[in-house]
């Protein structure tokens, strides 16, 4: 080690011995100068050391075992050079460790001695006492090892005998008596009180009942007289008010009968505007449009009627000349048409039933179109059969074909004549045409 200062913290001392010194030197927390080889530097701590004081099953001076645990807090005390000095020669070069073993072990000893003096009741009902004495017997003891006993507390009391317990319930009942007996007088004295209460409760609510009705009948008097005072001068004030009431609507009336004349001519004047407007308003949207689509009209009729005329001369003229060609065209068609009765009916009586079957051959074609005319015309033919006949379409024919074949049996009722039976019937000269005969009368006249 190199010559010079060494320091320490404030929790620790400096010990320093050797050449120059007879006695050590001893610097908490500072600083000292160090030769080295001819002195020597220790170091003590001066921590606080917390230490659990743990006493099992110790007699108390009534013989009942208890257990007791205390917390100490010593310290080495640094700043009393006696002590300090003390501590150093007695734990210097021993571990903290070491230093809390020795005190736990002496205050353990105290503690002991303490419960041995002292009943279960005095440690349990006043545990400062007991750890004052466990602190100053331990103290001054300490003290001469240079500690200190910083504090103590009596942490913890166990009993394993049920002593504590039974003493707990003893003080327990007594408590419980004590609190029943105290509830019981409070509630006879609440009663008590009560009814006293109710007493004084009841004198004050008479005295108060009969002070109101006294009030309620002076009331009811004196407000019967204000009653009356008050309807006579209600009615009054009523009356005053009916009338001015009646006059302020006489006037509102006189008020509104003026307005409703004024409004009145108003509106008299203003319908006077209204009907000079209507009227002008009429003579430039009808009736001048009115006259002049008259004046348009009438030219327009004008000009139609001289067109009719105009144009019933031309019909007239056309007329005329039409009438004279129809006129000879239907004096002309009624010679050929006599010419031709006249020739016809001279074929008829020279052919007979001749003529007559060819009339009827040439018409059986028409008849026969006009019976299928309503067969043609239907959408639908329902046809029913027994089994034993012919069906769909060629029934159909065959009913068409029974109908032509009754045909014969018509002709025969029309005119007498059986065509079935008439057999190498010449064919009859041809009649002429009515063509042919006006042609012939033309070439004639």
């Amino acid at each position: 080690m190199t010559w010079g200062f060494v320091t320490c913290g404030p929790n620790e001392a400096l010990v320093v011995s050797g050449c120059c010194y007879s006695k050590p030197l001893l610097v908490p927390g500072g600083r000292a100068f160090v030769w080295p080889a001819i002195q020597r530097v220790q170091r003590i701590s001066l921590n606080t050391m917390t230490l659990q004081v743990e006493s099992p099953t110790v007699y108390t001076i009534q013989g009942v075992p208890i257990s007791v645990t205390g917390i100490a807090q010593v310290k080495i005390q640094g700043q009393n050079a006696e002590m300090l000095l003390s501590a150093c020669e007695q734990f210097l070069g021993k571990s903290e460790q070491e230093i809390q073993h020795i005190a736990l072990v002496t205050l353990e000893g105290h503690q002991r001695a303490i419960m041995g003096s002292m009943t279960v009741e005095e440690i349990y009902k006043d545990r400062k006492i007991f750890s004052k004495k466990v602190f100053e017997v331990a103290s001054s003891d300490l003290i001469n090892m240079g500690i200190t006993v910083v504090s103590y507390t009596l942490k913890d009391i166990r009993d394993e005998e049920g002593y504590l317990k039974a003493l707990g319930m003893a003080r327990t009942a007594e408590v419980k008596r004590d609190a029943r007996i105290g509830e019981a007088e409070a509630h006879a004295e609440a009663r008590i009180k009560e009814a006293m209460a109710e007493e004084q409760r009841m004198a004050a609510r008479f005295l108060n009942d009969t002070e109101i009705s006294k009030a309620q009948r002076d009331f009811e008097l004196k407000k019967a007289a204000y009653d009356v005072e008050v309807q006579t001068i209600k009615a009054e004030a009523e009356m005053a008010y009916e009338l001015q009431a009646a006059k302020t609507k006489q006037r509102i009336k006189e008020e509104q009968m003026q307005i409703a004349v004024v409004e009145r001519t108003q509106e008299i004047s203003v319908q006077k505007w209204e009907v000079q407007r209507r009227e002008r308003e009429l003579e430039a949207t009808v009736r001048k449009p009115a006259e002049a689509e008259k004046f348009r009209l009438e030219k327009i009729a004008e000009a139609h009627r001289l067109k009719t005329v105009l144009e019933a001369e031309a019909e007239a003229e056309a007329v005329k000349v039409r009438g004279e060609a129809e006129a000879f065209a239907i004096k002309a068609k009624a010679v050929a048409d006599a010419e031709q009765m006249a020739k016809k009916a001279d074929a008829w009586d020279e052919y007979g039933s001749a003529a007559m079957i060819d009339m009827m051959l040439d018409t059986l074609p028409r008849v026969a179109a006009e019976v299928a005319a309503p067969l043609s015309q239907a959408r639908k033919v329902t046809m029913v059969s027994c089994g034993d006949g012919e069906v769909g379409a060629a029934k159909l024919t065959g009913e068409v074909l029974s109908i032509v074949q009754s045909i014969p049996d018509l002709v025969k009722g029309v005119t007498g004549v059986d065509i079935s039976k008439i057999k190498g019937i010449t064919e009859p000269t041809p009649v002429p045409t009515p063509t042919a005969r006006g042609d012939s009368a033309r070439k004639a006249r």
